[in-house]
């Protein structure tokens, strides 16, 4: 199993935010993407793509 990040780095595109905006806004140092989604008003579907291997 593998995970794509990718619908996360469209959000911050789409939104004009950067990683280090997120992570002060949502007062984390790691990614924590819980409270990343928060930070977004996103859910995990909306930034995380799990792709299963043949």
């Amino acid at each position: 199993m593998t995970y794509s990040y990718n619908r996360l780095w469209e959000l911050f595109i789409d939104r004009y935010i950067t990683k280090k905006q997120t992570r002060k806004a949502a007062g984390i140092i790691t990614n924590i993407l819980a409270k990343i989604c928060v930070v977004l008003d996103c859910s995990l579907d909306d930034i995380v793509e799990i792709q299963m291997k043949n």
